[in-house]
Order: C-alpha cells, then sequence, then structure tokens
C-alpha cells in the first residue's frame, strides 16, 4: 500500500542553517532512504526546491494563472517526500518517527489514493 512521507519544514529554514549543516542534514536523509530502499519499502525519494523556485498553476474562471514563488503567506514549504510501498498506516508511520526530518521539521504521513476516495 503507497503512502507518502511529506516533509513540511519552516520556510527560511535551509537559510538559516550553514553549508556544513545543510549537508549533513541531507546526508542523513539520504542515508534514511538508503535504509528504506534496502528494505524493499522505498518507490521514491525527492528533495525539492525552495519555495523561492516555485511556480503555482490555477485555472480560474477559464483563465490560467502562473504565480511565481517566494509566497508571502506561506508559512511552512514542502521539502521534499519519500513514497513508501508498505502493508499498513501504523508501519508508514513507525517508519515517520525514525525520518532524520522530525528533528527540524513535521513529516506528514498520507495515504496515496484517487481524489474521489474520502
Amino acid at each position: 500500500m503507497p503512502y507518502a512521507l511529506l516533509i513540511v519544514e519552516p520556510i527560511g529554514q535551509r537559510a538559516a542553517r550553514s553549508e556544513a549543516e545543510g549537508r549533513q542534514a541531507y546526508a542523513s536523509m539520504v542515508d534514511f532512504a538508503q535504509t528504506l530502499k534496502a528494505q524493499g519499502k522505498l518507490l521514491a525519494v525527492e528533495s525539492l526546491q525552495s519555495e523561492g523556485k516555485a511556480t503555482r498553476v490555477s485555472v480560474r474562471g477559464g483563465r490560467a494563472q502562473a504565480l511565481d514563488g517566494p509566497y508571502a503567506e506561506a508559512k511552512e514549504m514542502v521539502g521534499g517526500f519519500y513514497l513508501l510501498d508498505v502493508a499498513t498506516r501504523d508501519e508508514a508511520v513507525a517508519i515517520a518517527r525514525q525520518c532524520p526530518a522530525v528533528d527540524f521539521a513535521t513529516v506528514e504521513v498520507r495515504e496515496c489514493a484517487p481524489c474521489h476516495v474520502l
């Protein structure tokens, strides 16, 4: 059963780190991914650029709009994700608790499902 672990981090947190701190945090996340891959539980993993390099696209009233970041109203951003293949939600939550990101961000556990499923 696929679950996504979304790494939700405060805006500006990355800029506040030294390069060495950033590299150390990234290395711990890569190590975590390698462990999950070795266990056969990892489907995909990616780190995402900061919100300042993002673009939001929407269509309202038939008109497409694109808004480049950063976004003044945002307090958090999705900084990356792990896509897991695990048997249960409890297993996904247990893995999230082991994720190094819990020390500097919130790890949101979401089951993957069609958007019409409540």
